[in-house]
Order: C-alpha cells, then structure tokens, then sequence
C-alpha cells in the first residue's frame, strides 16, 4: 500500500496585504496553510524581508553590524538608498530610537520630517517603528502620517495605551497600523477587536506578537505565533487572519552573544560570523512559526534567509 502523507483540511485563510502606494504594490498573506506546507495548502506570496534604517547614529553595535552601512550611518535617507540600491531591500523599516524619551528625545515634528525624507527618497513600502513609550508614540507617529499622508505607511507599534489617537491618525491620512501585544494570543485578539472597532480595515493590520531573538525566550515566542496560525486557519478565527510582522534584527543584535569579541570569548568562535548567524537562525525560526514579515539588519543573514526561503517554497 503507498504511503499517503496525513493532511490538514484547513477552513481559514491569511488575509492578503497590499503594502505601499506604488502599483503594483507589494503583497503579503494570503496563506492557505501552515508555514512552507505546500502539500497542504498555498502561499501565494512568500515572506517579505524588511531592512531596518535608524534615524540617528546608532551606538553600542558590533562591528559586524557596522560595517555594511559605515558610509552612511547616520543619514538615514541615504541609509535607506543604499538598502534598496545596493542590497535589493524590498521594504524600508524606520526605526524612530532617537525619539526615545531616555535617549536623544528628539521631538516630533523633526522625527516627522525625517520619516517624510525617508518616504520621497525610495520607491519601496515603508514602516515606521516608534520606542514602544506610549505617549511619545503617539505624538511622533500622529506627526508622521499627517507629514507622509497618501505614502500608505505602516506604522507601529500600537498597544492597548495608545492605539485610538494613531490609529485615527492612520485612517485619516491612509496609513497602515501594527498592533503589538507582549505575547500572548488573547491580547493579540482583542487589540485587533479594538481596531476594526474603530473601523481600520482588517487589511491595513499586521499583528507583532514581540518577538525575541535565540537564547532569549523564543520559543515562548514561537508557541504563542503558532496558536495565532492554529487559531487563523484551523478554527477560522477572523480577528488572528492578519499578517504577522517581526521585529527581530534589534533583539538579536543587542545580545550580548554578539557583542562579545573572539578575544573575550574564543568559545564562541568568530565575531562577525556569530551575530550573523544568529540573526540568520532567529529570523528563520519566526518564519516557520508564522511570520510574513520580518526586520532585518546584515545583508549576510538577509541572504542566507532568503536561501532558505527559496528551498522551502521550491
């Protein structure tokens, strides 16, 4: 008797995004099945990679990550050009860290301006990720959809303490939303209920679930995308069908696996090999658990990742 492979029927689908406002614009979701299970099911478009741009000199990174981006630190427009041009970026994420209110503080309308350079100077979709602080998130992301209105940004993150003030800020001037629960599917849920409450369009959200990078909880992270994806395709849950988006770049280059140098720590092996790789591997495992897009940092680990994609989807 031939061996025939067990399948799952699934009653749900990914809701299928149109991210930016150039046509054709560029497509996620629309996932009939789980991760890469192509016997299964369909993945009409596969995951997205989004190269991260911070709008003011970073500090405390590796080498490793410093050097591909050495020539324009600092200047985040031609940080974003050199993404695109030069690394094939097919999405541009604006990390907001200079407005951290424990950092630069930088104020609003100057963070706005910088986010609206950002968008003229490229012609690839553009997210824009604030600090996570609650009230200057609001300001700083009401700020930047009002100054990059029609440029269908997706900005983020929302929570719970301040999604009503940017989210109508985002209707207004016809933006995209990211909600951001701390991990865990019931509030990831219920912040999605909230939105289209306030009638965002299903469509215009992608769910972050926060995410960490190896060796810091993720298979916390892993289980709960997964009972999202469970919950999305299996039980036809309308408020989970949404993409998932991960900002990981940050969480791995901030370990301090990475920081170490060979000399500190020979055990560890080579340095720059080391944050690659573990960016690499932590980025995969998130796609296998669900992610449509995922942030990124070292155009090695973006190559290395989307080799695996290919194999994967081939």
């Amino acid at each position: 008797m031939a061996f025939e492979v067990p399948k799952i029927n699934y009653t749900g689908a990914i809701k299928e995004v149109k991210l930016g406002h150039k046509d054709p614009p560029l497509r996620i979701g629309g996932e009939t099945c789980y991760p890469f299970h192509l016997f299964e099911g369909s993945m009409p478009n596969l995951p997205r990679i989004a190269m991260e741009v911070y709008d003011s000199m970073p500090d405390n990174w590796p080498e490793a990550a410093v050097e591909p981006f050495k020539d324009v630190l600092g200047d985040p427009v031609k940080w974003a050009q050199k993404c695109v041009r030069e690394f094939g970026a097919q999405i541009i994420c604006l990390q907001m860290a200079s407005t951290d209110p424990n950092g630069l503080n930088r104020g609003a309308d100057e963070a706005a301006e910088t986010a609206r350079q950002v968008a003229e100077a490229i012609d690839v979709p553009l997210i824009v990720w604030g600090t996570a602080n609650l009230e200057k998130d609001t300001e700083v992301l009401r700020k930047t959809a009002e100054a990059c209105q029609g440029k269908r940004l997706i900005l983020g993150p929302l929570e719970e303490g301040n999604y009503k003030k940017i989210a109508a800020s985002a209707i207004g001037y016809r933006h995209m939303v990211i909600a951001s629960s701390p991990i865990d599917i019931n509030l990831a849920k219920q912040l999605n209920i909230l939105l289209t409450n306030m009638d965002v369009a299903e469509t215009d959200i992608l769910i972050d679930p926060t995410v960490s990078s190896i060796g810091y909880g993720i298979e916390y992270c892993y289980s709960v995308m997964e009972r999202i994806r469970m919950a999305a395709l299996t039980q036809q849950d309308e408020k989970l069908q949404m993409p998932i988006i991960c900002n990981v770049a940050k969480e791995t280059w901030k370990a301090k696996e990475v920081k170490l140098s060979s000399r500190e720590a020979p055990e560890l092996g080579d340095e720059k090999k080391r944050g690659i790789l573990l960016e690499a591997m932590s980025a995969t495992v998130l796609l296998l658990a669900g992610g449509d897009v995922v942030i990124m940092r070292h155009p090695e680990a973006i190559r290395l990742v989307e080799a695996i994609i290919g194999e994967l989807a081939g």
